[in-house]
């Protein structure tokens, strides 16, 4: 269906807020203008894709310190100019003194609501999990990348030395997290001005980060895992009740895996195997949706969105039955993904009525993250997504280093027995979408977002968008979405009351919100080569482009004598 088609089927309509980018050379799309300036600079000084996603990836720690850190979790897609494509997990595991029962849960819970008494895992030192991002970027820049971590490091020391100007969304983030952030007095000298939440345009500065991201750049990830920083969290642990000790940081390794490999009309769908919850579900839910007349049934139409609906609820209930890190529980990878299962699915979805399902293999997270998405002109695309968990992590710094840990313990169900309990070394289960479409052994698309559970689903409708609907990138970034996986459907506001009303005459509960998950970053390669960047209107995203080049040979400049 072409690209102008849509529009007519359509029974959501929208206008695009931002711009696309347009170049040949490279594309750095992130959300703050600053972090893809950071990846751009690389670029710009011969690196490669993997040099400008771990310099944005740094810069984002500093201008989006209420969502990635040193101390957090990461997932990374990397695609090489040979056509391989590779996972680096590095994300957050338990540490090595976890136990089943460590935590107290509030009695009566639901089974997906992870409560415990005090808060324990979700504010503060004892829900801290050993962190994985740092020693993810630098191993990533060491075996692919072209610079030094010194050089890459520069932008990021650069502006939390000098400071940067706060956005009304930081702003609003540390409104959000004020009454915990004013019980530390470090967070609180830092991100509250006498009391208030920094204002839009205030220059934040973050000197003990600077020399902290300093020290990274000269020691590695040694600085952490086992150097300096590391000890100044494992004594900030040790006085306060945490459970990070010097073992959890030495021994913790970034494992690399092969990506998830689905197929839907045509396309190769690439995303992260387990731990990580995406790469299998959004391949269930393409299988399912294989089924059916997508680009006809129109986009954001009462009959799209049912489908759609019905389709996260039986992927979420699946997630239910089969997530978690690999190598402790038995995740039933093959079965999901199979054509079979998603015929067998599909039989039981009524298009006229809503429906609650329960998991169907009967075998034994937080929302605040980023996402950046960067490809070089030569092959290599980096499309990447880290986070320190909920919004500013555990809601403390560590004395000393300006860093924000995670807060990733609250993903773990503090129940025993279950698939998410807690063990020691678990991986946390991750929403997180890194994904790429391929065509014809190509890769077209390269996209990723933040919103803990939300991340797939909102990955999943990006591609649909795509290649159903024919949207152009800025598009299909910017569309209105839709999120569920029980019994209230969340719609964004874009969508239309006569939709919502056909919707609620099928069954679905409906909950108005003003965003679904968080800022899309994506990239399409073009057949001549140029690439096209984009990032939507629910975060500060910016894409940056490379165009231009170098001189024709041969080409002087002379004055006439």
């Amino acid at each position: 269906m072409s690209k102008s088609n849509w529009r007519d089927r359509a029974g959501t309509k929208f206008t695009c807020e931002k711009q696309p980018a347009h170049g040949s050379n490279g594309m750095v799309v992130s959300n703050h203008p600053l972090a893809s300036a950071a990846g751009m600079e690389m670029l710009a000084a011969g690196g490669n894709a993997v040099d400008a996603a771990v310099a944005t990836q740094f810069a984002l720690t500093v201008v989006e310190p209420m969502m990635v850190g040193l101390v957090g979790g990461t997932t990374c897609h990397i695609r090489l100019a040979d056509g391989s494509h590779r996972i680096l997990d590095g994300m957050s595991a338990v540490p090595k003194s976890g136990r089943p029962d460590m935590y107290k849960p509030v009695p009566g819970a639901a089974p997906e609501v992870y409560d415990v008494e005090g808060q324990e895992n979700l504010v503060g030192p004892k829900s801290v999990a050993t962190p994985g991002s740092l020693r993810t970027w630098c191993q990533a820049l060491e075996r692919f990348g072209t610079m030094s971590l010194a050089d890459v490091m520069q932008p990021a020391i650069r502006h939390a030395a000098r400071g940067f100007a706060v956005t009304p969304y930081l702003s609003d983030c540390i409104q959000s997290a004020a009454s915990d952030l004013a019980k530390d007095k470090p967070a609180a000298a830092l991100l509250l001005a006498d009391g208030a939440p920094l204002k839009p345009g205030t220059r934040l500065v973050q000197g003990d980060y600077a020399e902290a991201l300093t020290l990274v750049s000269k020691q590695g990830e040694k600085a952490l895992h086992g150097g300096p920083l590391g000890d100044r969290l494992v004594e900030c642990m040790e006085k306060t009740g945490g459970f990070v000790a010097r073992a959890d940081l030495t021994d913790y390794k970034v494992t690399e895996r092969a990506p998830i490999r689905g197929q839907y009309r045509g396309w190769e769908i690439l995303g992260p195997p387990p731990p990580a919850a995406s790469g299998v579900h959004i391949t269930q839910m393409l299988n399912i949706l294989e089924g059916y007349d997508i680009a006809s049934l129109g986009f954001g139409t009462v009959d799209t969105l049912h489908l759609l609906a019905e389709v996260l609820k039986i992927a979420f209930a699946d997630r239910a039955e089969a997530s978690g890190d690999p190598d402790f529980v038995k995740v039933p990878v093959e079965r999901i993904v199979a054509k079979a299962y998603a015929d067998a699915r599909r039989s039981a979805l009524d298009l006229a009525r809503a429906s609650a399902w329960t998991g169907g293999l009967a075998a034994a997270e937080g929302a605040d993250t980023t996402h950046l998405t960067v490809a070089d002109g030569k092959g290599n695309v980096v499309c990447t997504t880290q986070t320190i968990n909920s919004l500013f992590g555990a809601r403390f710094i560590v004395p000393g280093t300006g860093m924000i840990p995670n807060n990733y313990m609250n993903n773990f169900d503090p129940r025993p027995g279950n698939a998410l309990s807690i063990a020691p070394g678990k991986r946390v289960t991750t929403s997180m979408s890194p994904v790429m479409a391929a065509k014809d052994g190509k890769v077209r698309y390269a996209l990723g977002l933040p919103g803990g559970r939300k991340i797939f689903p909102s990955a999943l409708q990006a591609l649909i968008n795509l290649i159903d609907h024919g949207m152009s990138l800025q598009e299909a970034v910017e569309a209105p979405r839709i999120w569920t996986e029980g019994p209230v459907l969340e719609i964004e506001h874009g969508i239309p009351e006569t939709v919502r009303k056909g919707l609620e005459a099928r069954g679905h509960k409906l909950q108005i919100m003003p965003t679904v998950a968080g800022g899309m970053n994506a990239i399409q390669f073009h057949d001549d080569g140029s690439m096209t960047g984009a990032a939507c209107w629910r975060a500060d995203g910016v894409a940056a482009a490379l165009g231009g080049g170098l001189a024709r040979a041969g080409v002087r400049f002379e004055l006439p004598r």
